[in-house]
């Protein structure tokens, strides 16, 4: 049965649209340190396959769950992971705001990510959706859960930055 939902207003759709905004941005400026203030303490951020999403099979290529998870993986990825300098750019459209439940805030938004490593050329590096529930906090907007969909049959260097 589906939860009785509310239409969301033109703010609110803004305030979604600028907190998609604001976490690209953290990313591609490669902040990492950040990055784990866009996320609820009790959060889950997964970036999986779209096969494995349909199926419904919980496995990600990235999997955090809590804000924990989230800080060790950023602090992971400053700090012990060897990789090739790189850098990131989001694209993000048709963010919407799909269901208002009370507290809890449902979208959903494409996305393309760019990745340039080193001396080769930029290639098209992840393209999706975001499937996401976000709570408002004292501190503004947060998710609580983030699903990055990805649809490409495979990631073909690596997976080191948040999606």
């Amino acid at each position: 049965m589906k939860p009785t939902a509310s239409p969301a207003s033109n703010e609110l759709k803004q305030a979604v649209v600028q907190l998609y905004e604001d976490y690209a941005e953290v990313i591609d400026d490669l902040d990492i340190d950040t990055w784990p203030e866009f996320f609820t303490d009790d959060c889950k951020y997964v970036v999986t396959s779209r096969e494995n999403y349909d199926a419904g099979l919980p496995h990600g290529t990235i999997y955090c769950e809590g804000i924990g998870m989230v800080r060790d993986r950023a602090r992971a990825t400053r700090d012990c992971t060897v990789y090739e300098p790189r850098h990131l750019r989001h694209f993000i459209h048709g963010v919407r705001v799909t269901a208002v439940d009370g507290e809890l805030i449902r979208a959903k938004g494409t996305f393309l990510v760019i990745e340039s490593v080193s001396d080769k050329e930029p290639c098209l590096h992840m393209v999706g959706t975001y499937i996401d529930t976000i709570v408002q906090g004292a501190d503004g907007l947060k998710f609580k859960e983030r699903f990055c969909v990805y649809d490409n049959y495979r990631i073909y260097n690596s997976l080191v930055f948040p999606v």
